[in-house]
């Protein structure tokens, strides 16, 4: 794979290596489950194979037989141990309202139906696969159209209000081209490289968790409510997280199961699920499906936008996806009709994964573009072009910044767009068919409160302490960065504390908002220290100043705690973070304005024309994203995007009987995600841009922009190649074939 490495350009920080590196790379870096505790014991979950009934009866005599079992927890022991929680989509903590060991009900396949404990991980294992459980099932419904699916509005279930304008009847019969198709994305996995591990040890009634976390004061507020004790009586741990996606930004039933067996017990527990029960324990990307409308006049100009969605939930909880608040709003369109439904089914419950409502959302109208521009004889960039607008059309708010086109042109000049043969199937290299295809990617600038707490010596040395979390994003670096710069001392003197409940709160690391958020307090502290020392807006502290400012307070350090709330955010905010709970502001949330970061990706494929393989020899991406704190790691996060959007397109679903509603390919041997040998040429441009508005240091969250759009770009890419539409994901090669 070539890899093209950052230049600092304008308005971009340098591209410093990251401060954790090492200790990484060495085994230094301290994870959930490394953290050592006295005597511990070890649960394993035993998981239901029923997606739908009760359970009858348990026969453990085999079970019992085992060496070194300590007890085993069901619901016959265990009825109401948990306590109610309230849902993470809802306002709450909880990935999902279903109580682990409650009663007999099933609602999916691999819910936890008994937690084994043992004196060692393998004898709990043993003894778990040796419970017999026996269950009257009943018929589940797996997906969109089986028997006893329910379909709800999404207005109706979740007060969503679906974006409209103008008359979508109207918009239609005025286009000279229109496409109006069917689109399909999958049910996906996080599989992050990091297992979902829990530890609890009790020291009288304090709780410790260790526990990789993406919001270490939601999962100890989420514990806390669980369990019916104070939020004040938990600690969660969790400096380092290996990989999470959104898997990890809510509370699982797992945690307090693990806390109630450590305090029956009277010894630390630790639980480690196995590949095959994250599948089930935690959240996923929904399936969804799509029917878009799309009209254009003979000048290129939309002239009407229709996207109805269905997405499934499980059977009690509405978790919704939404994408439409961005389909909505990224082109100039007269006329937009939306609609979003939710399909109940016996499934566990979705949630957040990277780029939530956009990667499936984006899939269907960048495609739907593509389509368009043949029609009318255009390029699909000139079609872009002549959509591009400085004010979404539903409310007529204006961008804060826009750099779609820049965008579009510098990766187009990189890829060598110029030379693309238009016709379908029209370029070839002996038995290859070569496809280019290109999509938008956009992803919502939001915002939340953060807090920090930063304390300068005298020597110069810093430490700050926030409870934000590095998911392997090269946070601690970045967050560095900005102290060092605000403060004037080299990156090295800079000490950064994350992921620990007991540091000042700081809000999810979701929704690419962590740099942006927490960049800001950070900076606020600085500058309170700053001004303490009377150093001027201007002026950066040198060691004469700082020397010079330290004598006159009398003092060997200065200590400051700073609180942020974004644009629009309500005065409850910096509370409702002490609670645990994250007020997102930006994207399309604002009453005054619109805050997006944009990109354009183009794709080439090779398919054999015989054999239908499909090679993905390059990508090359462009992305505007405000002030980039940090070239190097920004370029990891968008390269990363980038190969995750080709696994989106060609690779990745999680697979379901449908007669039963439980899923197959449960691992990494089936699950297909891309290997090196998949990837080839992945370049990624950094594309200048200044924003004043988003937040006072102008950054844009770009961790999820990456991945968006990719899919649309690769399935376009496939279209020129063959002439095929194929637009239910993944493209495999059996569907070219078909």
């Amino acid at each position: 794979m070539a890899i093209i490495g950052p230049v600092q350009q304008k308005n971009m920080g340098p591209p410093h290596s990251r401060i954790d590196g090492r200790a990484k790379v060495t085994g230094a870096a301290p994870y959930a489950s490394d953290f050592a505790v006295g005597r511990p014991a070890y649960a394993y979950f035993v998981t239901s194979s029923i997606a739908r009934g009760r359970i009858t009866g348990f026969d453990m005599a085999a079970a019992g037989q085992v060496p070194g079992l300590l007890d085993i927890l069901t619901y016959e022991t265990m009825r109401g141990a948990v306590k109610k929680p309230t849902f993470f989509a809802g306002g709450g903590y909880a990935g999902t309202t279903i109580r682990p060991l409650d009663g007999p009900e099933i609602f999916h396949d691999g819910q936890i139906v008994a937690v084994v404990l043992a004196d060692s991980y393998e004898s709990a294992r043993e003894a778990a696969y040796k419970v017999k459980v026996t269950c009257q099932a009943e018929q589940p419904a797996a997906t969109f159209g089986s028997a006893g699916a329910t379909t709800e509005d999404a207005a109706d279930a979740k007060g969503h209000e679906d974006p409209a304008v103008g008359d979508i009847a109207a918009g239609l019969a005025a286009a000279s081209a229109t496409v109006d198709a069917d689109y399909a994305t999958p049910t996906q996995h996080h599989n992050p490289i990091e297992l979902f591990t829990t530890t609890c040890a009790w020291t009288g009634d304090k709780l410790t968790v260790y526990e990789p976390s993406q919001i270490v004061h939601g999962l100890k507020h989420g514990v806390a409510e669980q369990l019916g004790i104070p939020p004040d009586h938990v600690r969660i741990v969790s400096p380092f997280v290996g990989g999470a996606f959104g898997s990890k930004a809510s509370v699982t039933p797992r945690t307090a199961l693990a806390a109630i067996a450590a305090r029956c017990l009277g010894r630390p527990v630790k639980l480690v699920l196995t590949r095959e029960q994250g599948f089930s324990v935690a959240t996923y990307r929904a399936e969804t499906r799509h029917h878009l409308r799309l009209g254009a006049d003979a000048d290129g100009k939309f002239t009407a936008l229709s996207h109805e969605a269905w997405e499934v939930t499980s059977r009690p909880d509405s978790y919704l996806v939404a994408g439409t608040d961005t389909t909505a709003r990224l082109y100039a369109c007269p006329n937009v009709f939306t609609k979003v439904h939710l399909v109940h089914v016996d499934r566990n419950t979705p949630g957040f994964m990277r780029s939530p409502p956009e990667v499936p959302y984006l899939f269907p109208l960048e495609c739907a573009i593509d389509e368009v521009a043949e029609k009318l004889g255009l390029d699909p960039i000139e079609l872009r072009r002549r959509n591009d607008t400085m004010k979404e059309p539903i409310g007529g708010l204006p961008y804060t910044s826009r750099s779609l086109m820049e965008c579009f042109d510098q990766a187009a000049e990189s890829f060598g767009w110029a030379r693309r043969s238009a016709a379908p199937a029209s370029m070839r290299d002996g038995d290859w068919l070569i496809g280019w295809g290109c999509a938008s990617t956009c992803y919502p600038t939001a915002l939340a409160p953060a807090t920090a707490r930063v304390i300068l010596w005298k020597d110069g040395r810093v430490k700050v302490e926030t409870a934000a979390h590095d998911l392997g994003t090269g946070a601690y670096t970045a967050l560095a960065q900005v102290a060092a710069e605000r403060l004037g001392v080299p990156v090295g003197q800079v000490t950064i504390a994350l992921g620990d409940s007991d540091l000042p709160p700081s809000p999810v690391a979701g929704g690419s908002i962590t740099t942006a958020s927490v960049s800001s307090v950070i900076a606020k502290a600085c500058d309170a220290i700053r001004a303490k020392l009377g150093v001027n807006d201007s002026a950066l502290i040198d060691p004469g100043i700082r020397v010079a400012g330290f004598e006159r307070l009398g003092v060997a350090l200065v200590q400051e705690y700073a609180e942020f709330a974004p644009h629009g955010a309500k005065p409850e905010g910096i509370d409702k973070l002490y609670a645990g709970l994250s007020t997102l502001k930006g994207g399309a949330m604002l009453e005054d304005r619109i805050q997006y970061a944009f990109g354009a990706e183009f794709v080439e494929v090779r398919i054999h024309a015989r054999t239908r393989e499909i090679r993905v020899p390059r990508v090359h991406g462009a992305f505007a994203a405000g002030r980039i704190v940090n070239p190097k790691t920004a370029h990891s996060q968008l390269m990363g995007g980038l190969i995750w959007g080709v696994s989106s397109a060609l690779h990745e679903a999680t697979e379901m009987d449908l007669g039963t509603a439980r899923y197959i390919n449960d691992n990494f041997a089936d699950y297909l995600v891309p290997v090196n040998a998949d990837i080839e040429d992945v370049s990624v441009i950094l594309v200048p841009e200044r924003d004043t508005q988003v937040n006072p240091l102008g950054i844009k969250g770009l961790g999820e922009l990456g991945n968006v759009g990719t899919n649309a770009a690769v399935a376009n890419a496939v279209y020129h190649a063959t002439g095929r539409r194929i637009r239910e994901l993944p493209i495999r090669l059996e569907k070219l074939l078909a």
